[in-house]
């Protein structure tokens, strides 16, 4: 089938199997490997990206139902000059990441977060990533670094990557 999806802020037209997920799409077509695939099963949320600006399990989503839509992903946060994004600061500032692997699904859950919810309270935080399972951190550096980037996110760093969506 062939499909049309803006990635990053690029429209790309691409041939795929129509049973081909969208994190396959993106890391074996695309060549975004920043998208982790985590468990296949939906559970972890390593594979987590922004779809129309929703985070989104993309292991659960054929990549022809973004046909016509926009996806976001780790590798749009960073400004071209590799400026952090204001999350991906925090998660540095706070310490909210060990081994690392979850850290992209983790950065997107908690960037559609702050898009809806700019000032979330650390119940919020914990609610928003409840789909998004660490192995390594007790979860706690990991709210103080959402926190960090929401009191933060007026002086964000140029690292606003596409204009499909705040850059939080």
């Amino acid at each position: 089938m062939l499909i049309t999806v803006t990635v990053n802020g690029t429209e790309r037209t691409d041939e795929v199997e129509p049973r081909l997920l969208l994190v396959q799409y993106l890391r074996d077509v695309l060549g975004l490997t920043g998208t982790h695939i985590g468990c296949d099963t939906s559970s972890c949320g390593a594979c987590t990206v922004l779809v129309d600006g929703e985070a989104a399990k993309s292991c659960t989503i054929l990549a022809v139902q973004v046909d016509g839509g926009t996806v976001r992903t780790i590798e749009d946060l960073a400004g071209p000059d590799g400026a952090l994004d204001v999350v991906q600061e925090g998660f540095r500032q706070e310490h909210g990441l060990q081994c690392g692997y979850c850290t992209p699904g983790m950065v997107m859950a908690s960037t559609a977060l702050l898009a809806e919810t700019p000032h979330p309270t650390d119940d919020e935080i914990r609610e928003a990533l409840e789909g998004n399972l660490c192995r390594c951190t007790g979860y706690t550096s990991i709210v103080a670094s959402v926190r960090w980037a929401a009191e933060h996110a007026d002086g964000r760093s140029p690292g606003a990557g596409s204009a499909d969506g705040p850059a939080s």
